[in-house]
């Protein structure tokens, strides 16, 4: 195309020819960031291996969804879109970035594939965009700069505060939006003053458009100043921009994607001790979990390269809300800038410590729930709960295991459950005299035999408040018409909190336990009413049969017209859903409970607003976090109380026993006493059914 203005490519600069700083520029940035890129990747190599390549058709469907379509951006709705607008358009536009690169040594040069229809229709798009990002990038730099979300705060504790770093960002991203529009601005001015017909269409209201009609007056000399100011300082910026990224946070714009892509696959899971030794032969390995950085495995460094900062995590963490010392956030700031300062871009790299007391307190990653909120919440896909299990292993290896935690670890080990009461007592719960009369439980360990396997674990088998659920749970099985049997005296934890807690050893104890009994017991099926049990059961164990939670249970049966439920006791009465961390987040089931709840006729329910189903906020007393004693300001259960004291229920149903434990003591807490009460979903269903 005829244009009036000498490109970059045939232009001089005080007699040198600029097509050398369109050369030197690329070959210096492109070193620069080589070398960059090589020093971050040094911890990666020395790290533990972690196989990612299974599931391929998963991770693609991952990288489409969650990082190229930023499906979670939009949980927190403005800076969702703003994020989302500026992603995309750093995707289309660079194209143009890399295109404008070598027009500045062959001014002719088109991008492969960008002729005809498909350039017009790109120079189109990209216009608008640019101009979409630059707008995007003005409203960022408000929010940030003068709104300030809580969420991007930093304690003193954690450092320094990001917001300078971001905002810096901005500016350059805005600096390469208005730089491209003003080289492409200048020619079409230049070419309109003097006659000649542009190609291009320009879009009113664009940056370009604007740029153009401002200087369209200007003298010719002025535009080609332009032009080439622009675009040397597009050129500079754009490889300043890219070796500056490896430098900080914003580090993710180069690793997210490939963290998607490697981000697990599989949810209610933990990796093993270590995949390069054999579950059955780990007793053989000198250490065990992280206790230095190289301890962790490159998808775990590689997650900490790939935060953005965003603190989403931590405002969803239950931990954090009730001041526990954890934010998900620092976890992965913290080890991003241990690996920053122990592999310095110059000099040599510098010896690990242990992480344990230097890095990580032993109280903030005790305080973990693993329930699963700041994994969810990600956009991402972050993985915190894999790393804070690797350090608790460490931990438990170096015999750092917190006062309150040794005795019911020690009941594990010798009885089988965390209270330390005798195995012959585990079915007691279905002795209770007024049950026994119309009820018989088969004792699959005695020689009876049964379809169904009602796994009962621990604490419904032992703690007196909670076996009434044991009892409900088993009367509702023989309502659905169910042939069902416990294990009774055969039956250990199931081990998931063990697991969780770091405790490897002992959980692969109980795991064969429960695995030899399940299997000698001959059934078809297991259910449980633990979403605790279920989870070890269904993620954590091998060659079980198929494992049901309760819920799952109850509302095929409805479904299927084999339970009838009648009229709700007290139609005053508003009831609200509690989903269980580890029957919601960590397995996906939301609509089984609430389509058995729905299945009561008259009864009332409500949501407990943007804290439900995979937003729901945990309890704090799974497993053993019900021995562990915290430093914390208020008890998560008590915030749950009144999240759904807000809502206005005034009866919780939960169907977790951990749960039931937790609710029914925080609504004592909140004196709430007589004005809310909690009821667990089988004994819910129980008192509703036809007989």
């Amino acid at each position: 195309m005829e244009t009036v203005l000498i490109s970059p490519a045939k232009a001089f600069f005080l007699f040198i020819p600029t097509i050398v700083f369109s050369v030197l520029i690329p070959i210096i940035g492109a070193s620069l960031f080589t070398y960059i890129i090589a020093k971050r990747l040094a911890p990666l190599v020395k790290s533990k291996s972690d196989p990612r390549f299974d599931n391929l058709y998963e991770r693609f469907i991952n990288l489409l969804k969650i990082g190229i379509g930023q499906y979670r951006q939009p949980r927190y709705m403005m800076a969702g879109v703003l994020h989302i607008i500026i992603f995309a358009g750093f995707m289309i536009l660079s194209i143009r970035s890399m295109s404008l690169v070598i027009i500045g040594i062959s001014e002719n040069f088109v991008f492969p594939g960008l002729y005809g229809i498909v350039g017009t229709t790109y120079n189109l798009l990209k216009d608008v965009i640019a101009t979409g990002v630059l707008a995007a990038c003005i409203a960022a730099i408000i929010r940030r700069g003068v709104f300030k979300p809580e969420r991007y705060s930093v304690p003193k504790k954690y450092g320094k505060d990001h917001t300078a770093e971001a905002v810096f960002v901005l500016l350059l991203i805005s600096t390469l939006m208005l730089s491209e529009m003003s080289f492409e601005a200048s020619l079409l001015a230049a070419n309109a003053q003097k006659g000649i017909q542009s190609h291009e269409i320009i879009i009113p209201g664009t940056g370009v458009w604007f740029l153009k009609n401002y200087l369209s007056d200007c003298p010719i000399k002025c535009l080609q100043s332009i032009h080439l100011v622009a675009y040397y300082i597009h050129d500079i910026v754009f490889f300043f921009f890219l070796c500056f990224l490896p430098m900080g946070k914003h580090f993710h714009v180069i690793t997210s994607l490939p963290n998607v892509f490697f981000g697990r696959t599989k949810k209610g899971t933990i990796k093993p001790v270590s995949y390069d030794v054999d579950e059955d032969k780990i007793d053989q390995l000198e250490s065990f979990g992280v206790k230095k950085f190289e301890d962790f495995t490159w998808k775990q460094i590689l997650d900490f390269y790939s935060c953005a900062d965003c603190g989403r995590c931590s405002d969803n963490c239950p931990a954090n809300a009730v001041g526990r010392p954890l934010s998900p956030r620092f976890i992965s700031i913290k080890g991003r800038e241990y690996a920053f300062s122990h592999y310095p871009l110059q000099g040599k790299f510098l010896k690990s410590e242990p992480l344990i007391g230097t890095v990580y307190s032993e109280d903030e990653i005790w305080s973990c729930t693993t329930c699963g909120a700041c994994e969810e919440e990600c956009p991402i896909m972050i993985e915190y709960i894999n790393k804070i299990v690797d350090l608790r292993r460490g931990m438990v290896d170096d015999g750092l295991v917190p006062q309150s935690l040794q005795k019911p670890l020690k009941a594990l080990e010798n009885r089988g459950n965390p209270y330390g009461k005798v195995e012959k007592k585990r079915a007691d719960w279905a002795k209770e005299k007024n049950f026994v009369k119309e009820y018989k439980v088969k004792l699959l360990d005695q020689g009876d035999t049964a379809d169904v396997l009602y796994f009962v674990d621990s604490i419904t088998s032992y703690d007196d408040k909670i076996q009434s659920i044991g009892r409900s749970t088993a009367k509702v099985l023989t309502a659905c018409g169910i042939d069902f049997g416990v294990l009774g005296p055969a039956e250990a934890d199931s081990g998931n909190e063990v697991r969780r807690f770091g405790e490897e050893m002992l959980f692969q104890d109980l795991r064969n336990r429960n695995t030899e009994a399940i299997l000698e017991a001959k059934v078809k099926k297991i259910v449980t009413a633990d979403p605790h049990a279920l989870n070890a059961l269904k993620n954590d164990y091998k060659g079980l049969p198929p494992v049901e939670h309760i819920s799952e249970v109850v509302a095929k049966a409805i479904s299927d017209g084999k339970l009838k439920l009648k009229d709700v006791e007290d139609e005053n009465k508003v009831y609200t859903y509690h989903d269980p961390c580890y029957l919601g987040r960590h397995n996906t089931i939301y609509d089984a409970p609430r389509n058995a709840i729905d299945a009561i006729p008259k009864l009332k329910r409500v949501e407990m607003s943007l804290k439900c189903k995979d937003r729901s906020f945990c309890c704090g007393g799974g497993g053993l976090m019900l021995f562990y004693e915290p430093h914390e300001e208020t008890r998560m259960g008590v915030l749950r109380v009144k999240m759904a004291n807000k809502a206005g229920a005034n009866v919780i149903v939960t169907a977790c026993p951990f749960c039931m434990v937790n609710i029914e003591d925080a609504i004592k807490t909140s004196g709430l006493e007589g004005k809310m009460e909690v009821i667990d979903f089988a004994e819910l269903i129980e008192r509703h059914i036809i007989k």
